[in-house]
């Protein structure tokens, strides 16, 4: 497989980790899931940064984030599949 972007932690996750300086929009990521050594692509929406996470599937409001196999959060706005997933659609579930 060519140079890894992404790195997808369990295969349960809905979301990966950039892994590269940037992802810019409209890139064709190649993802690394850890857990099987598999692989998969995905191209990107928006740019998004080193360590940043990326939409696996489509979202609405109110699903779980997946990430490490654990629930991370809930969407609070609908995130589009290779979109950026941060702060300003995601929310902990704690408050």
């Amino acid at each position: 497989m060519a140079n890894t972007d992404i790195i997808i932690h369990d295969e349960k996750d809905n979301v990966g980790v950039v892994v590269i300086d940037k992802i810019t929009p409209k890139q064709e990521c190649n993802c690394w899931i850890m857990e099987n050594d598999g692989s998969v692509t995905i191209v990107s929406k928006s740019e998004i940064p080193l360590g940043h996470k990326i939409a696996m599937i489509d979202f609405n409001e109110g699903d779980t984030i997946l990430k490490y196999g654990h629930d991370i959060g809930k969407v609070v706005k609908p995130i589009k599949k290779g979109e950026h997933v941060h702060v300003h659609n995601v929310k902990t579930k704690k408050w």
